[in-house]
């Protein structure tokens, strides 16, 4: 075989190259990740806050104007900023804080500062000896008598608002002679302290100091305690009652205690409920009014002394509001009228005497808002705003300054600002529209809750 020159070096530059092994595919280029920042602007901080991405990654700041966190993220990169620290007195919010890099810095995470507001008072009720409030923030708070643990679950008096647990998710409460019943906002029932009767409804008659769910239902819509029982409607609008039932108070038609919740008739459309001392009147959603139980003073407004062991329609009027108190019953029609029967011996009643009113009795023609009233006084506060008290004022709980009881409406201080009102035995708290609490009357056991036991006769502020 013959070869030329070209063809000889050519074979030889072949062999060599596979000798040195010259068919291994060569290699892309390296590329180099771009990182973006993570940053926005602070606005209003006056001191020192600290903000973390991703659960750390943390960012000491302390001016306002442009920010960024310590550490840039490639493109596809998920970011969440959050406030791990703030100032005291402050209250710092993130907005657009969570995303994820897109090829570009991100700078529109917006923190703005402002002064932390307090909750304030939204929802209250005097018990006999003490009181129980709610705040904005959902926490439960309670002062005064602690002897059966009615306050937080320990048997110690409290002279101020202590918090009743950790949680926020209370959403009302009642507290009667020496027990508390409340709801939270996912519809569950609990209960503490006295339990001679069966009063907490938790299938026992043994005192309950600790703070505990009654059964295992979740659709509980209001709650009233009474002295010794228990009366409250669920999401369905049934009726149902536990407790002391001597007078006939639970409805079922039987004097015999109940120590679990019952249901009363077979109605489900109960709309409001108040348990008194020994009698309970209800609502129905068409705003009929019923009422049942211990009926010595005309309380249940049927015209009778004659105790009811089952609810009875009273009258055909329509009302909105009702309050049952020791002996005494007050209402609210839809029109705005004011209504009283029962027991009139303190003139809690107010219509001027001191006569008892086996029927509903106007009071006055006044538009009222809402109604409380107590075993030997009452409260309202009138649609305008103004705040009203009639009947005992032993103890001050009249609110206006004098120990002397009235027969007729007063109008407690000369401000138009009042929201809800409570009245307990001898006391009375009450909430301004502005979300502050006070309270005055008795304080023999702290239920004013201005950290003493000095009777109260105008209204103090509790904070």
């Amino acid at each position: 075989m013959r070869f030329n020159s070209a063809s000889a070096l050519a074979l030889i530059l072949s062999l060599f190259l596979v000798s040195c092994g010259g068919n291994t595919p060569a290699t892309s280029p390296t590329t180099t990740a771009t990182f973006y920042t993570i940053g926005g602007t602070i606005s209003g901080l006056t001191g020192t806050l600290v903000l973390q991405n991703n659960g750390g990654d943390n960012s000491s700041v302390t001016a306002n104007g442009s920010v960024y966190m310590p550490t840039s993220l490639p493109t596809g990169s998920a970011y969440s900023v959050t406030v791990l620290t703030q100032p005291s007195g402050q209250t710092c919010a993130v907005t657009n804080g969570a995303g994820t890099v897109n090829n570009a810095n991100v700078t529109n995470i917006m923190i703005n500062c402002g002064a932390t507001v307090a909750p304030s008072w939204a929802y209250l009720d005097a018990g006999s000896q003490q009181s129980l409030a709610i705040k904005t923030d959902g926490s439960l708070w309670g002062w005064g008598d602690n002897g059966f643990g009615q306050v937080d679950g320990t048997l110690t008096n409290r002279t101020s608002p202590v918090q009743v647990g950790l949680l926020t998710n209370w959403a009302s409460v009642s507290s009667g002679g020496i027990h508390t019943v409340a709801i939270k906002a996912d519809g569950t029932l609990w209960a503490w302290g006295g339990n001679n009767s069966g009063q907490l409804g938790n299938g026992s008659t043994s005192a309950r100091g600790s703070v505990s769910q009654i059964g295992s239902a979740t659709n509980w819509a209001s709650v009233s305690a009474g002295y010794s029982h228990t009366v409250a409607i669920k999401t369905d609008g049934t009726l149902w009652a536990w407790g002391l039932n001597a007078s006939g108070q639970l409805g079922d038609g039987t004097i015999i205690n109940k120590n679990v919740p019952t249901q009363i008739g077979v109605a489900n459309n109960w709309g409001a409920v108040s348990a008194g001392y020994n009698h309970t009147v209800a609502l129905r959603s068409d705003g009929t009014l019923w009422a049942w139980g211990e009926n010595s003073g005309g309380q249940i407004g049927d015209g009778t002394t004659l105790n009811k062991p089952t609810p009875t329609q009273i009258g055909t009027a329509n009302w909105t509001n009702i309050s049952a108190g020791c002996s005494q019953t007050l209402g609210i029609q839809t029109n705005g009228t004011l209504w009283a029967w029962g027991d009139n011996s303190l003139g809690q009643l107010g219509d001027g005497t001191t006569i008892n009113k086996p029927t509903p009795t106007q009071i006055g023609t006044a538009n009222w808002a809402n109604i409380s009233t107590g075993c030997g006084h009452t409260m309202g506060v009138q649609t305008n705003g103004t705040l009203w008290a009639w009947g005992y004022n032993n103890f001050g709980p009249l609110g206006n300054g004098t120990t002397t009881n009235s027969t007729f409406p007063i109008q407690v201080a000369s401000i138009t600002n009042w929201g809800t009102v409570s009245a307990g035995e001898n006391h009375t708290i009450a909430i301004k529209t502005d979300g502050t609490l006070w309270a005055w009357g008795r304080n023999y056991y702290g239920q004013i809750g201005d950290g003493t036991t000095v009777d109260k006769t105008t209204p103090t502020n509790i904070p």
